[in-house]
């Protein structure tokens, strides 16, 4: 397709989003949501999983998929799409290209510097970061880098077969330029993990906290059921050698996590994170995360089917998440500014 923007027409894959916009207004003290419009927003891609917001008025969705080019499918799938929050319509799908083309998860952009951090939903992937050449203009480019730990003789954080990570440890970091990002052959992270970058057991969602990014690693740990990693960039610029990773939690048990998926930030800094768990039959719940690590359930879904999405408010008054098929999408209102003890 070359440098050319692909028109709508030339993406007509079988996936779309809609767009809903919600009104709030306070009735007798109590928030109540009315949806009052909505639209959909971008069409033409395939096996969109998570994604992410923006400092600048948009948000990111980001393709699960490898699907190449050939047998009625018009373009490569694998890449980031952008859509502005304004736009009442859809979107030009303009793939993102040089944030690489992989098995793309979820995206948190850090406030300060603009850079976007991207997760690879994969046994053995990474954990990506973009450095736009222009903060908030991503289709003008950037540089792609993979994490590694400073110490080069560290590439696995699985603990699969022993304790790669001990929870609850800070390790320094480096980040490892990546050339070959459009990986036509589908080997981004193999090469990443060769020249020394950090593995992890499926990353999904990401989210910006207070200074920090949480990720989810969903089938990470020595029983498999999930973990969660906790960066710290440092310094807000590209490059800073303070940047530091910790395992935050590792599950030991289903009662304690099972399978986390995506995850958000609660007004309070305790986490909401997701649960898509594979069995044949599921009982996933929202699981709740303290600062401290210690995890309790914050209610469970009695359908069939995975949570995802879980999302705030800007008021933090309500609590968005979604019930994957048949698809729903729920709003929880309740006191998420108080930390119950």
């Amino acid at each position: 397709m070359g440098t050319a923007s692909p028109s709508i027409s030339a993406w007509q894959e079988p996936v779309s989003y809609t767009h809903l916009d919600v009104y709030k207004r306070q009735v007798l003290g109590d928030a109540n949501g009315d949806i009052v419009s909505q639209h959909l927003s971008l069409a033409g891609t395939i096996r969109n999983c998570a994604g992410g917001t923006t400092p600048w008025g948009s948000w990111l969705s980001c393709e699960e998929d490898m699907t190449r080019a050939g047998n009625g499918v018009g373009q490569d799938h694998g890449w980031v799409f952008e859509v502005p929050a304004a736009a009442r319509g859809l979107v030009d799908p303009q793939p993102i290209r040089a944030m690489g083309r992989f098995n793309h998860e979820a995206a948190a952009v850090d406030p300060r510097t603009g850079i976007v951090y991207l997760t690879e939903d994969r046994d053995d992937g990474l954990l990506y970061r973009f450095l736009p050449n222009e903060r908030g203009q991503l289709l003008k480019g950037g540089r792609l880098q993979a994490l590694a730990l400073l110490d080069p003789a560290r590439t696995d954080s699985r603990n699969w077969t022993g304790e790669d990570m001990a929870q609850g440890q800070w390790l320094p970091v480096r980040w490892i330029d990546l050339d070959g990002t459009d990986a036509p052959d589908d080997d981004l992270r193999l090469r990443g993990n060769r020249a020394g970058a950090l593995r992890f057991a499926r990353g999904e969602g990401i989210h910006w906290g207070d200074g920090e990014l949480f990720f989810c690693c969903t089938s990470g740990g020595s029983a498999k059921l999930g973990q969660i990693m906790r960066l710290r960039p440092g310094a807000p610029r590209a490059g800073s050698a303070a940047d530091r990773l910790q395992l935050f939690v590792e599950s030991r048990a289903k009662t304690m996590l099972d399978f986390g998926d995506n995850l958000t930030v609660a007004p309070t800094g305790h986490l909401v994170v997701c649960e898509d768990q594979y069995t044949d039959v599921v009982a996933n719940r929202l699981i709740g995360v303290t600062p401290a690590g210690a995890t309790y359930v914050l209610g469970a879904l009695k359908m069939q089917t995975e949570l995802a999405g879980a999302c705030f408010s800007p008021d933090g008054r309500t609590l968005y998440v979604n019930a994957y098929s048949p698809a729903k999408t729920l709003a929880i209102t309740g006191p998420w500014q108080t930390v119950v003890q």
